[in-house]
C-alpha cells in the first residue's frame, strides 16, 4: 500500500465491491495496520479514510466520478508503454518499447497487469470477467426526463463501434455514459485501446456539405456548433497523463448512410491545433481506426485505466 493507492487499492477490494465485502476488508485491514498490533499510524488513517469514503454512497459516487488516481506500484509493468500525448498538451509522457516484434491492434488481447493464479493478498481491481467485455454500458435516461432522440443517436454510435470498429480491435474497450471531470455534463462514449484514448460525441443534422472552420459546422447559410468537448478532452489528458486522448464527434444522417453529410475539413488557420475531430460515420470508422492501432501497445487492455473508467459512468 503506498501513498498513490486508490481506496479500492487501500482496502483490498475490487471497484465492484459491494457495502458487505467492503466492511470485511476494513476490518480486516484495520486489524493489520493499527498501531495496537504493530501496525502503522498514517496506514492505519488511509484504511479509515479509504473506508469513510467506500462505505458512504455519495462520497464513494464522488469519489469514483472523479476518476481518483491510484495504481499501486508493485502490480505495474516495470516498463510501461506510455504513448505520447497531442501537441499542445501540458501533460508529458515518454514512449517506451521493448525488443522485438512489435504487435497489432489484430492480435489477441494482453492483460496489464496480467491476471495470475487466485490469490488472497492480491484483489484485482475488476474481475476477469469483466476486463474481458468489449462493451460496458448502454445509452439511457439521465434524470428525470429522458431525451430519445438523444438516446437513439448514442446508440447508433454504439452500433458503429460495435459493428466497425471493435471487431478490428480486440483489446478495444467502449464504456458508454461517462461523467465528464470538467463540468457536471456527461461523456457519451469512450474507446480504450492500449494507452490510447478516444472520447466520442454525436450529433443528428441533415444530409449535404458541411464546412468545419474549427468552430461551427457551415451548410447554406446556417451554422451549427458541435457539442463542446474540447475541455473535457483536456481534463481527461491531465487525469491520465499516460494516455494519448483525442476528442471525436460523429456527425450522423438520417437516412443511415454513412459518408452522408459530407464535411469538408477547410478554412482552418494553418498549423491549427486539432483538439477534436468533427467527422461523419465513415470518416470516424477510419479515422479511429487509425488512431487506436497505431498506438505502441494496441492490444494491451489497460485494467486500471480501464477500472477507473467504469467507476465515473454514470
Amino acid at each position: 500500500m503506498t501513498e498513490s493507492s486508490s481506496h479500492y487499492q487501500v482496502l483490498r477490494v475490487a471497484v465492484t465491491a459491494t457495502e458487505k465485502e467492503i466492511k470485511v476488508a476494513y476490518r480486516r485491514a484495520a486489524r493489520v495496520a493499527h498501531p495496537d498490533h504493530g501496525g502503522d499510524a498514517a496506514a492505519f488513517r488511509r484504511v479509515t479514510s479509504a473506508y469513510e469514503t467506500l462505505i458512504d454512497p455519495q462520497r464513494r459516487k464522488a469519489y469514483d466520478r472523479s476518476y481518483a488516481a491510484g495504481t499501486a506500484g508493485e502490480n505495474q509493468d516495470s516498463e510501461p508503454h506510455f504513448d505520447a500525448p497531442p501537441a499542445g498538451s501540458r501533460a508529458s509522457a515518454t514512449v517506451h518499447r521493448t525488443g522485438g516484434s512489435r504487435n497489432t491492434a489484430g492480435d489477441p488481447p494482453v492483460y496489464v497487469p496480467p491476471y495470475g493464479p487466485a490469490d488472497g493478498d492480491v484483489v484485482p481491481l475488476i474481475p476477469l470477467a469483466e476486463a474481458r467485455q468489449q462493451i460496458h454500458g448502454m445509452p439511457r435516461k439521465r434524470g428525470i426526463f429522458g431525451a430519445e432522440a438523444r438516446i437513439q443517436r448514442e446508440m447508433r454510435t454504439v452500433q458503429l463501434l460495435t459493428r466497425q470498429v471493435l471487431p478490428a480491435i480486440p483489446a478495444a474497450r467502449l464504456i458508454n455514459g461517462l461523467q465528464s471531470p470538467a463540468d457536471n455534463s456527461h461523456i457519451d462514449h469512450a474507446v480504450l485501446s492500449g494507452y490510447r484514448l478516444a472520447l466520442i460525441g454525436s450529433m443528428l443534422l441533415p444530409k449535404g456539405a458541411y464546412a468545419w472552420d474549427g468552430r461551427t459546422l457551415n451548410h447554406g447559410g446556417r451554422s451549427v456548433a458541435p457539442p463542446q468537448l474540447a475541455h473535457i478532452v483536456r481534463a481527461m489528458q491531465d487525469i491520465f497523463p499516460e494516455l494519448n486522448v483525442t476528442g471525436w464527434t460523429v456527425v450522423h444522417s438520417p437516412g443511415g448512410n454513412l459518408h452522408e453529410p459530407v464535411i469538408d475539413q477547410h478554412r482552418r488557420s494553418a498549423g491549427a491545433l486539432e483538439t477534436v475531430r468533427i467527422v461523419n460515420a465513415a470518416g470516424m470508422v477510419r479515422g479511429l481506426k487509425e488512431f487506436l492501432a497505431s498506438g505502441p501497445a494496441p492490444n494491451t487492455v489497460n485494467v486500471p485505466v480501464l477500472a477507473r473508467l467504469l467507476r465515473g459512468m454514470h
